[in-house]
């Protein structure tokens, strides 16, 4: 049978989700946790990759079990078996059709800023403290929705077929002290949202007009300057699915 899990992780100890050579990953984790407690090798398959550092408020990944599950235990035993930085939030029995990544119809991350020196948030947040232009920041990711190609925001060598992507929100917020960027789209490119949440700031301190940001966008190619933010302030926050994949138990 296949089952979906839905987890969140703190990344600062990972090298990303993916499974890499000489790196430990999460999905290196889970994958081991479920092989010890189900007694057959289990590999899962996320709904996309993370970067090295970057969190997770929820993420989920799919496996086939040969045998049916408990979930509500095999959940238990889990959260029990893993690092305090890993948490299984719930395992589902899907349909046979079902993937954790083709199956997604939105993703949404979340990048926190914090506007302060602040120790506790070191590992959570992107200290910056250089004034900016919150009304130009928005209207720099205002001008998001109204493109397909995200060639600009993309990473070279990443692997993909196109670049096309489907935006259907991006805004910022304040509150308090702390500063953040929401953005929702159908799929991302690898890096996407650090390099466009890099390029807003850079709006926002006006080192970048809103017509170089909006020519950045037209012009379908890579931006050399490379405005990458930092990794631990971002945060994939929600994946959603069409709920007939679920199979109710």
């Amino acid at each position: 049978m296949k089952y979906f899990i839905e987890v969140s992780y703190k990344g600062s100890a990972y090298h990303g989700w993916q499974i890499q050579k000489n790196a430990r990953s999460v999905q290196e984790v889970i994958n081991d946790c479920f092989s010890k407690i189900l007694q057959q090798k289990i590999e899962v398959y996320g709904s996309g990759r993370t970067d090295t550092g970057v969190h997770c408020l929820q993420q989920f990944a799919h496996f086939v079990s040969e045998n049916q599950i408990n979930a509500k235990d095999l959940a238990h035993r889990s959260n029990s078996f893993l690092p305090k930085d890993i948490a299984i939030k719930s395992i589902k029995a899907v349909s046979e059709d079902a993937h954790a990544r083709f199956s997604a119809l939105s993703r949404k991350y979340i990048y926190k800023i914090s506007k302060e020196k602040n120790p506790f948030l070191t590992d959570f947040a992107y200290q910056l403290h250089a004034p900016l232009h919150l009304k130009k920041m928005q209207t720099a990711a205002d001008l998001l929705l109204q493109w397909q190609d995200y060639t600009a925001f993309s990473k070279t060598n990443a692997g993909n077929e196109h670049h096309l992507c489907d935006i259907t929100e991006a805004f910022w917020k304040v509150d308090g002290s702390m500063l953040y960027f929401q953005i929702t789209a159908n799929r991302f490119l690898r890096g996407m949202v650090r390099l466009i949440t890099g390029a807003l700031l850079q709006v926002g301190m006006e080192k970048m007009s809103l017509e170089d940001f909006k020519q950045m966008l037209e012009s379908k190619k890579r931006d050399t300057r490379r405005f990458a933010v930092p990794p631990q302030g971002l945060y994939l926050a929600e994946v959603k699915y069409p709920a007939e994949i679920f199979i109710n138990e």
